[in-house]
């Protein structure tokens, strides 16, 4: 597939709609509990570690070069998810990515243990949409 310089209105919509939609399924069920257990953590960690995976995924053909090597939240989700699949959830580097733990929104530095929870996998997707709309959003389709 050849790299993707603009995504479609609709496309992105659809795309936060959907992930919308999993936030809501996740938040039915938790709501449920009573208390917190160790399992109910765990499950936690692997429900918001796989919706970065989602969140990569959904843009996965993007220019590299329209998004830029400069740490911002395209960045990190790119690292985050290729650590995830090749270090089992230990934050590893990209070369070709000046990523900064203290700049990012997670703040992962290598060696760490990625596990996410619901405040800070939103505050992330947020982050990664918003940067999607600037550098690949439709005002910039030919």
């Amino acid at each position: 597939m050849l790299s993707v310089k603009s995504y479609p209105r609709e496309y992105i919509d659809a795309c936060r709609a959907r992930l919308d939609s999993q936030l809501a399924a996740y938040r039915a069920v938790a709501s449920n509990r009573t208390t917190t257990t160790d399992a109910d953590e765990a499950f936690d960690v692997a429900f918001f570690n796989n919706l970065v995976l989602t969140l990569e995924v959904y843009f996965l053909h993007r220019m590299r070069g329209q998004e830029k090597k400069n740490g911002n939240p395209l960045n990190e989700v790119r690292v985050l998810a290729a650590s995830m699949t090749a270090a089992e959830d230990i934050m590893t580097s990209d070369p070709t990515i000046n990523l900064d733990p203290a700049k990012s929104i997670l703040g992962y530095a290598v060696g760490d243990r990625i596990a996410l929870d619901e405040e800070r996998f939103v505050e992330l997707a947020d982050a990664y949409f918003a940067e999607i709309e600037v550098k690949f959003g439709p005002h910039l389709a030919p």
